[in-house]
């Protein structure tokens, strides 16, 4: 890739901003954020609980709709397309690492992994055969065949970064990714989403209210309140 290409930031939000009713009163659940995410970046979203980085997570991956303001991946409105231009967005440009795994308990490992490529219209034995190889790649050759209820969480959540990053997406979520995992899995897990990041040169924008898993970023947008209160590069930039 050029370097013009690498300078051109994947996300940009412009006076993205988030209201909910309740009862007679609104609330401000995000205000005026603006925000540019580079290709290839690791940005954590840093703040408590309440701060706003879950509804800042869900615009920028199209779940919700901005009250006002705008949000764009690589160029695209995504906060202007309907469902079903979403629905086609996400499949082919976003993965997503979830807090609960979020794995089908009727499909074997190989096939929730494999998922992405059915949505893309790949062939059944091609995709199995990529998705056999990213498990293989996370550790979980001796697990092709099996449920999630056969496996451990952090199993689970080793699939489900498998299935994440399989299709080479251009962005991936990861929504407080370790928080039902032991500090010896959550540095497994962490660490292996990190270098998925730096061989595909993909973005990731990962979602926490832990100070040892926003370490593992290149910056840190903390939230408070609704607002951005510090975004801040790390000593990791560039690793």
């Amino acid at each position: 890739m050029r370097d013009s290409a690498r300078a051109q930031p994947i996300i940009e939000v412009k006076d993205l901003h988030k209201e909910y009713p309740l009862g007679e009163e609104t609330v401000v659940a995000l205000g005026k954020i603006n925000l540019k995410v580079h290709r290839g970046e690791i940005c954590c979203i840093f703040g408590t609980s309440g701060s706003g980085k879950s509804t800042l997570l869900n615009l920028l991956a199209g779940m919700e709709r901005p009250t006002s303001g705008e949000v764009r991946i690589g160029g695209v409105p995504v906060s202007r397309l309907s469902e079903e231009q979403l629905a086609a967005f996400r499949q082919r440009h976003l993965g997503f690492v979830f807090q609960s795994y979020n794995l089908l308990p009727g499909l074997t490992a190989t096939e929730n992994v494999a998922m992405p490529l059915m949505f893309r219209g790949v062939p059944p034995q091609q995709r199995e055969k990529a998705a056999r190889e990213m498990l293989c790649r996370v550790g979980l050759a001796h697990r092709l065949d099996h449920y999630p209820g056969q496996m451990s969480g952090g199993q689970q959540q080793r699939a489900g970064i498998a299935r994440a990053f399989l299709a080479r997406p251009d962005v991936v979520f990861a929504d407080e990714p370790t928080g039902n995992l032991d500090s010896r899995t959550t540095v497994e897990v962490m660490e292996m989403i990190c270098a998925f990041s730096r061989d595909f040169h993909q973005t990731i924008i990962l979602v926490s209210h832990d100070p040892e898993m926003a370490a593992y970023a290149d910056r840190i947008v903390t939230l408070i309140d609704g607002a951005i209160v510090s975004d801040e590069m790390t000593h990791r930039r560039g690793l």
